[in-house]
């Protein structure tokens, strides 16, 4: 896997309103919401560990971001209040969110309905 060249130059957590603004040097800027940070999680509790093994994240609607700490040159670590905290978010990673955003968050939604989970306020 070769490095990307993509870095962000700016990141700023809005916790009021529960948004991740990351701002790249090559002019693309996202504003992710927590919600969909955390149940986009890069980790094995989220991710599972190969391709099937995906678990739904539920109940997420309120989630927010506590904490964000660097990894190296690579990455962020994002604390989330609910107590997750084990995904390694990599620059590359966060760029791929943030342009898949509208088909991923469409995704889930359907996801969350096959499940017959209703969620608990608006959807973003």
């Amino acid at each position: 896997m070769t490095e990307s060249n993509l870095h962000p130059l700016t990141i700023s957590l809005h916790k009021q309103s529960k948004f991740l603004e990351i701002v790249y040097d090559d002019g693309a800027s996202f504003k992710l919401p927590c919600e969909y940070l955390r149940v986009f999680s890069p980790s094995a509790d989220v991710k599972g560990h190969g391709p099937g093994q995906e678990v739904l994240q539920i109940g997420k609607e309120t989630v927010n971001i506590s904490k964000i700490e660097p990894v190296g040159n690579y990455a962020v670590r994002l604390v989330f209040d609910d107590g997750h905290e084990t995904g390694l978010y990599t620059w590359d990673y966060l760029y791929e969110l943030g342009e898949n955003h509208k088909s991923n968050w469409e995704n889930y939604l359907l996801a969350l309905n096959k499940s017959g989970y209703k969620r608990q306020k608006n959807d973003k």
